[in-house]
């Protein structure tokens, strides 16, 4: 006779399910685990030996065989523990058999018989709703996996589980956790100057746009990038279950609260490859995954290595890592707007202390780093000049986060009226606009045809460059709030296009 219960396997953010199936039979005594385990899923073994003898049981004398069906899918993680303790205990007859059906499980045990708090339950509740299941968890993950609308029962330890599967005492269904409060954003009224820089941040918070900004050291391109979140309008409810289901794989969600606040992420220049695209034994989610619908902040860009920087052009392009492996492909959305920050050159470029001592090379050395079809992918590209000690006297502007925000929630809103909200398009925004209807979207006036024709020939864009000039432009009528994109709209989108500040070949891909 087997026994068997439904528990789930990640791939990416997706639970695939698995079916535990415990089979006691005569022999020598041996507790075998098959099915492709891992080092964490093998242990399992002592674990279970561990908090059956806290209940006072011990495992049966037969030989048990544990299978974790299919088999040729790899299992990784020690969340198995509790599947394979149910299904063992509804074998030797601890529990009803028919108590299982309609059930699936995961969870870590302690040596106890305690629940020790698992990654990936708002996933895995997500696929046994799906699957009309109930899903048994730790207390700890209750709160966050009954975000998914279905049936949770979240206990201490198993016990607890023995006695509700008993009927002796049934647990009460776990309920969703609060929403965490947004934290203050730092406000854009602490930034003094950067009239310029500021609005190049507001068209690339309306349009979804990727920023780089270019300016010495202390000229504020940290602090704009910083206040970019208070901009953007909080996360849909689909979105934010999106988000936070990356954010449950990688074990981040405290207390089960989930926060509609868009995800700001600031790796630093030393970060490797599997760290910023995902990767690892487990291939856990990086930091553009962990961006997703959100904010990807670069800073000191051309100190990040090339490798690491030319990873990031699939996911810019496409909204998705991809993490391969030797018998499998592990996919994590990455939906992210990129904002970038650097210095003119490696000495700084600046005034003072900061003055290039190298001369032209100097920079084109410095950017060297950047590819040419990684600086396509970027829409917007803005100067940011040295704020002045008369900038710094002033007092602060009229203007702050509150009215740049309103601009874009408008301009926002006429992008949700245009694309809609169809499951195509993860992000109604100006920079999502696929290829095929950007001429559509992006509809010019007579005058403004003619001058981006003429710029574009000019500058040499490629074709990915042209199209993201013209999304630019659609941006700027937006918070305009004009039908057409016009001459002037069109003027301004070209102006971030190519920066003199920079090399000939980073602004504008032709070659100095």
């Amino acid at each position: 006779m087997i026994s068997r219960i439904t528990t789930f396997a990640f791939e990416g953010v997706e639970a695939r399910p698995i079916d535990v199936q415990v089979q006691l039979s005569g022999g020598a005594n041996a507790f075998n685990i098959v099915g492709l385990p891992d080092k964490a899923v093998g242990e399992s073994r002592e674990r279970v030996r561990a908090a059956f003898s806290a209940l006072g049981l011990s495992l049966p004398p037969e030989r048990t065989l544990v299978n974790l069906a299919p088999a040729d899918l790899p299992k990784e993680g020690s969340h198995y523990d509790l599947a394979i303790a149910l299904a063992i205990l509804a074998a030797i007859g601890a529990i009803p058999r028919d108590s299982l059906e309609g059930v699936a499980a995961i969870g870590e045990l302690a040596l106890d018989g305690g629940l020790a708090q698992t990654a990936g339950a708002l996933p895995a509740a997500m696929a046994a709703e799906s699957l009309e299941m109930a899903l048994v968890c730790p207390s700890t993950c209750g709160a966050e996996a009954a975000w998914s609308g279905g049936t949770v029962l979240a206990s201490p330890n198993l016990i607890t589980l023995v006695n509700h599967f008993n009927g002796t005492r049934p647990l009460m269904p776990a309920r969703a956790g609060a929403l965490a409060e947004a934290p203050a954003a730092p406000d854009l009224r602490d930034v003094k100057g950067q009239e310029g820089a500021k609005r190049a941040l507001e068209i690339a918070a309306a349009g979804g746009h990727n920023l780089l900004m270019i300016g010495p050291p202390g000229s504020g391109k940290s602090m704009l990038a910083q206040r970019l979140p208070g901009l953007l309008p909080p996360l849909s409810a689909r979105e934010l279950l999106e988000v936070s289901q990356i954010h449950s794989i990688a074990g981040l969600l405290e207390r089960g609260q989930l926060s509609r606040t868009r995800p700001f992420r600031a790796p630093h220049h030393s970060a490797s490859m599997p760290a910023m695209v995902g990767g690892g034994i487990k291939a856990r989610p990086g930091e553009v995954s962990m961006a997703h619908h959100g904010v990807l902040f670069l800073d000191e860009l051309p100190e990040f290595t090339a490798q690491v920087l030319d990873s990031l052009r699939q996911p810019l392009e496409n909204g998705e890592a991809v993490i391969s492996r030797a018998n499998r492909h592990v996919r994590y959305p990455s939906r992210i707007q990129l904002i970038a920050a650097a210095n003119p050159c490696k000495c700084g470029g600046g005034p003072g202390a900061f003055q290039c001592r190298k001369g032209p090379a100097c920079q084109a050395n410095y950017f060297s780093r950047i590819s040419g079809p990684f600086l396509d992918r970027i829409d917007l590209f803005v100067d940011v000049a040295q704020v002045t000690a008369t900038d710094l006297s002033l007092p602060p502007p009229s203007e702050g986060t509150a009215e740049a925000a309103a601009r874009v929630a408008k301009a926002r809103e006429l992008q949700t009226k245009r694309y809609g909200d169809s499951d195509a398009r993860r992000r109604a925004v100006n920079a999502d606009t696929p290829g095929p209807e950007i001429e559509g979207v992006c509809r010019l006036d007579a005058n403004a045809k003619a001058l981006v024709t003429q710029a574009a020939e000019q500058m040499a864009l490629t074709a990915r460059g042209f199209y993201r000039v013209l999304k630019v432009a659609r941006t700027i009528a937006d918070l305009d709030g004009a039908a057409t994109v016009a001459r002037v709209h069109a003027a301004e989108a070209l102006t971030y296009r190519f920066r003199p500040a920079m090399p000939a070949r980073v602004g504008s891909g032709i070659v100095a």
